[in-house]
């Protein structure tokens, strides 16, 4: 039982690192506290509670996590600190250790996120002499990878125009340079009909796009015994979400058969995230990926066969353990020749506890800048190539809020991002789907810009 009472009148800051699937979390979170009669802190105004919702993909992010924590303590003295995430589940109790901080969730808690808030405050709360001396709780939670079962629902867009809904946790696949599998536990989904009714709440909300996310997304299915396919037919039917796109989606979960049905279904985008990390075969045998250098190019050219115009992400890793020039330059060549739209390019980051570890030839931080700068610059070739094509032409753009008096910024249905001018932008314009007519390149290259057609 939860006394929302205790939480009247509060105010809580969040902060939130790594994926979409984060974010949206983060954001579901808040809206629970926020229904408790929570509200936002304004900026600069200290918060009673702080949520971190953390990262562990790099060795990076795992930083970038420790200074965010320590960061919101500063700022928010005397606030009752609350993290979770990836990097909570697999440090927990270093992370409790660290001072400020009242409550660590790993990734089976984070569901009943909520519940474990209101124990801790309402005991804090209680407790005179620990509440008097500021003391923090230094509290953790967490349990084995085997035992991670919970699923924690979310259909947000916090402060985006875009709704995301999670469709799926966890993986099974344990690729030898990651720590997801270990962090999010392994692959499970709600039923299809919970998230059909999560669909048509955003719409209800107002909302007209929903960006479908989760760690394996394509793996959707493993608890329920449905398939993604059957995921996609069924949000299709909810006539009140004008677009729907798939995030990231592993090339052998891509079926023949998904790609032929959204090139004529009603809302899915002509738009693709797909991770590649190697065009070297032999380097995706290291990474124990489950397919080969054909097996992607197939999807691609199916693709573009069904639709030519989609939009096509990739995610590449560079300077892997193993990954010797040759084979980075066949990933480079590989990469060159693909009709794709936009690299992902990230370096490897070395995991502890990782199989990636017993890989004998290891790759310089120079070398791996050197391969993410090359790869980075063919990714601008080819997205300025794509945009190109569209100079001239009409499209229906969703704008999205952009801060007053600054440009707006909107994507096409194929995720050609455009720019409005500032003099022409105005606030009702977010969240409206309209016709525009595309121009040259703004001063930066990564957009569009348009002029309004009709209103």
């Amino acid at each position: 039982m939860i006394d929302t009472s205790v939480f009247q009148g509060k105010t809580a800051a969040y902060f939130t690192l790594g994926c979409k699937l984060n974010f949206s979390e983060t954001s579901t979170f808040g809206r629970m506290l926020q229904d408790m009669g929570v509200r936002n802190a304004a900026e600069g105004e200290k918060a009673d509670i702080c949520l971190i919702n953390t990262c562990s993909v790099t060795e990076v992010a795992d930083h970038k996590c420790r200074q965010a924590i320590n960061r919101m303590v500063r700022q928010h003295p005397g606030a009752f600190v609350v993290v979770t995430g990836c990097y909570a589940q697999l440090e927990a109790e270093t992370i409790s250790k660290i001072d400020g901080v009242d409550l660590v969730l790993g990734a089976n808690e984070k569901a009943s996120l909520i519940q474990y808030l209101s124990d801790a405050w309402t005991q804090l709360q209680s407790d005179s002499e620990t509440a008097s001396d500021g003391e923090s709780l230094h509290r953790h939670y967490s349990v084995k990878t085997k035992d991670i079962k919970t699923f924690a629902p979310s259909c947000s867009r916090g402060n985006r125009t875009r709704f995301f809904l999670k469709v799926q946790d966890g993986c099974d696949y344990f690729c030898t340079y990651c720590t997801i599998p270990y962090a999010r536990g392994f692959s499970r989904n709600p039923s299809i009909s919970s998230l059909v009714e999560q669909a048509r709440q955003a719409a209800a909300e107002g909302g007209k796009e929903i960006v479908l996310t989760g760690v394996n997304i394509g793996d959707f299915g493993a608890t329920t015994h449905e398939s993604f396919l059957d995921l996609v037919k069924a949000l299709d039917g909810v006539e009140e979400i004008k677009r729907f796109r798939i995030s990231s989606l592993e090339p052998d979960l891509m079926s023949d058969d998904l790609i032929e049905y959204c090139s004529r279904s009603r809302a899915f985008m002509p738009h693709f995230h797909i991770p590649l990390q190697s065009g070297s075969d032999a380097v995706l045998k290291l990474m124990h990926r489950r397919y080969d250098s054909a097996l992607f190019a197939h999807k691609i050219e199916l693709i573009k066969k069904y639709m030519p115009d989609a939009f096509i992400g990739v995610d590449v890793m560079v300077g892997t353990r193993g990954e010797t020039p040759e084979y980075f330059e066949e990933t480079y060549e590989f990469l060159k020749r693909l009709d794709v739209t936009h690299l992902h390019v990230f370096p490897y980051s070395e995991r502890p506890g990782t199989a990636a570890l017993r890989i004998p030839y290891v790759v310089s931080d120079k070398d791996k800048k050197l391969r993410s700068k090359r790869l980075i610059e063919l990714s601008d070739e080819k997205t300025q190539a794509f945009y190109s094509r569209y100079i001239g032409q009409e499209a229906e753009v969703l704008f999205e809020k952009s801060t007053r008096g600054r440009a707006m910024h909107g994507f096409t249905r194929n995720y050609v991002r455009v720019e409005l001018p500032a003099a022409k932008s105005s606030d009702d314009l977010d969240n409206q789907l309209v016709m525009v007519g595309l121009g040259g390149f703004n001063h930066d290259k990564t957009a569009l810009m348009c002029e309004i057609l009709d209103r």
